[in-house]
């Protein structure tokens, strides 16, 4: 996993030990990632914390290769480390484009790069990648980063026409606003903020929990959903329903 040492990365790997997985994962934040290990070990389960930023090839392929040393094979690959960045189009640095893209994007093309062969072996791999209910619908000053989450729809898709036939299965998880570190950056913990941003999910009314959002990337990548690859499932609570 990559991106999890906080929010739904964070929640991802929790759920996955509990459902038995060997869970392998990295971030930057070396005293969080250590601590998500921790607590997941005390709650009896496997997971090894690897320091590596996904914008580095070869902290990319470290990563991969320190996993496979350490279990031996590979099934689940579940790529979510991103990062959020909203400012007018015409006032985005190419220094800002290229940190949004080499994150959301290219992070997440050197991670499958890397990922897919060993999951190819397994004879059933599977790849679960976070985008964003931004790839539907953004608002304005999203480009960067709504364009970064759109490309990982088609980067599933062309994972599964390349390696369906050989037993892999590629899918998107696309959160809407969801309750993590992040969010609480933007709101400040602002309890307006957060009740204004609980308004605009206009179906349910309040935003999703990080464990809402990482059960269904747990399900992905999960023998019960055999069938379904090559799509992504909107997690909004309603936000992108309509208007009111």
């Amino acid at each position: 996993m990559t991106g999890a040492t906080s929010g739904i990365g964070a929640a991802a790997a929790r759920l996955f030990a509990a459902e038995g997985a060997r869970v392998t994962f990295c971030g930057r934040r070396t005293a969080l990632g250590r601590q998500v290990q921790e607590e997941i070990t005390r709650q009896g389960g496997q997971a090894l914390y690897i320091e590596a930023d996904v914008t580095r090839p070869e902290q990319v392929r470290a990563f991969i290769d320190k996993t496979l040393d350490h279990h031996g094979r590979l099934d689940v690959g579940y790529n979510n480390a991103g990062e959020v960045l909203f400012k007018p189009l015409h006032q985005l640095t190419l220094e800002d484009w290229e940190h949004i893209h080499h994150t959301n994007l290219r992070g997440v093309f050197l991670a499958m790069k890397y990922q897919i062969p060993p999951l190819l072996e397994s004879g059933a791999g599977r790849i679960v990648i976070t985008s964003s209910q931004h790839a539907y619908a953004t608002r304005p000053g999203g480009a960067a980063y709504a364009s970064s989450k759109a490309a990982l729809e088609a980067l599933a898709q062309s994972a599964t026409l390349d390696y369906a036939d050989q037993g892999l299965r590629a899918c998107v998880v696309a959160p809407g606003i969801t309750d993590t570190p992040m969010f609480r950056r933007a709101t400040g913990s602002n309890p307006e903020a957060v009740a204004r941003a609980n308004q605009l999910v206009r179906g349910v009314r309040r935003v999703a929990s990080a464990e809402e959002v990482a059960k269904v990337a747990v399900w992905l990548a999960s023998d019960d959903a055999s069938y379904v690859t090559g799509t992504s499932f909107l997690v909004d609570g309603g936000l992108l329903s309509g208007f009111a």
